[in-house]
């Protein structure tokens, strides 16, 4: 007899997958390799074009099929948060978001609905959000609590949060992340390298000009005096609304022509960029996971963050942690952190092998059979 498990892997087509789409995608591989025998892997996708169909299968090689639903994936959206559709039917069902089936049905049978909390910006910080975006996120939230099996996260720190905002119980179990698929660096570096345009010596900083992601604090400190005048490579989009990161750099003291702005890479692309700073930056004040720092590790790029808790639990030590407390002393902070790290080569040695040394504690395999674990206990 075989055994099924269903993963919703509707991400990996949305109009802009995103982060979410990296992970339901490296995700759904490691459950498929990990399947113990006589398992397989279905997907469950939301009614799409063909290519759709077809890119889910190619992306996550080895699955055994794909559920397509009735519903497109906004509507689908709307009816799972209303409870009022029973598609995709009973068996064990693996959500990679909130965006699952979660109704009603016997514990401990054989139907089961488990999960996935990313952040809990709905609660923390839905300015960042839209509104409808906080309100669905907030009702699936609360069928969450009622219906699901078990509730994944990606760190204890988020899942110390995650008790603040939802009582669950025993049910929250902690499974993390790793570095995204094909994020290694190849022989065609210097021909990446070169094409992207990368300056010699530069840092790397990912995020946005929204305040909690911290970007402003690196600008604000990179305007310090004393510190190095280095290139700055930013990770992300070139606009918050109506700011613009040049802009916004040049007014807190770091000439635009120091800016260079990089969004959307391929993982080998990123690859490059990451592995020749000489540290990664990342600032952000709140955090639910620490998969940026995970993959600056496994590249051996010094890396240097806030002590966001999530941040803290992934580093356990590997990179410099900057106590946040703070907007003024926080840019600081940063400032003599950066300057520190630029400037010793010692200790950037030394970081890079410790970040190596802990990016092996993270990997999708682990994923997986942690997955195929939590079914089972279920």
């Amino acid at each position: 007899m075989t055994t099924t498990l269903r993963v919703i892997l509707d991400q990996i087509v949305a109009p802009v997958p995103g982060a979410l789409g990296q992970y339901t995608r490296d995700l759904g591989r490691a459950i498929v390799a990990a399947s113990p025998a006589n398992c397989d892997v279905e997907a469950i996708v939301s009614s799409s074009l063909p290519d759709d169909y077809d890119r889910v299968l190619s992306e996550v090689p080895g699955l055994s099929g794909l559920y397509k639903t009735s519903l497109a994936r906004r509507e689908l959206a709307a009816a799972w948060q209303l409870g009022v559709t029973t598609s995709p039917g009973g068996g064990m069902i693996h959500g990679t978001s909130l965006f699952a089936p979660l109704r009603k049905h016997p514990r401990g049978g054989g139907d089961q609905v488990v999960v996935t909390v990313h952040d809990l910006l709905a609660w923390t910080h839905p300015e960042a959000l839209t509104a409808a975006s906080v309100a669905w996120q907030k009702g699936m939230m609360k069928r969450a609590r009622r219906h699901a099996d078990a509730v994944v996260v990606p760190t204890h720190a988020l899942a110390e949060r995650l008790a603040q905002v939802a009582d669950l119980g025993d049910r929250v179990r902690v499974i993390g992340t790793a570095p995204r698929s094909g994020l290694v660096v190849g022989a065609d570096a210097d021909e990446r390298a070169a094409r992207l345009g990368l300056p010699r010596e530069y840092i790397v900083v990912p995020g946005t000009l929204e305040p909690r992601k911290g970007l402003v604090d690196v600008f604000t400190a990179l305007g310090r005096r004393g510190v190095p005048e280095l290139p700055v490579v930013i990770l992300g989009p070139e606009k918050w609304g109506d700011q613009h990161v040049a802009t916004v750099a040049d007014e807190s003291g770091v000439d635009a022509s120091r800016i260079r702005h990089l969004d959307d890479l391929d993982a080998p692309d990123l690859a490059i960029v990451i592995s020749r700073a000489l540290a990664f930056v990342a600032p952000s004040h709140d955090e639910g996971a620490g998969t940026a720092l995970i993959e600056a590790f496994s590249l051996g790029t010094p890396v240097i963050h806030s002590d966001a808790p999530a941040f803290l639990e992934v580093s356990a030590g590997s990179g410099i942690a900057v106590p946040v407390m703070g907007d003024d002393g926080y840019a600081d902070r940063l400032a003599a952190a950066i300057t520190s790290v630029v400037s010793d080569r010692s200790l950037a040695e030394r970081l890079s092998l410790v970040g190596s040394d802990r990016s092996r504690a993270f990997s999708w395999r682990d994923a997986g059979e942690r997955v195929w674990q939590l079914h089972a206990d279920l």
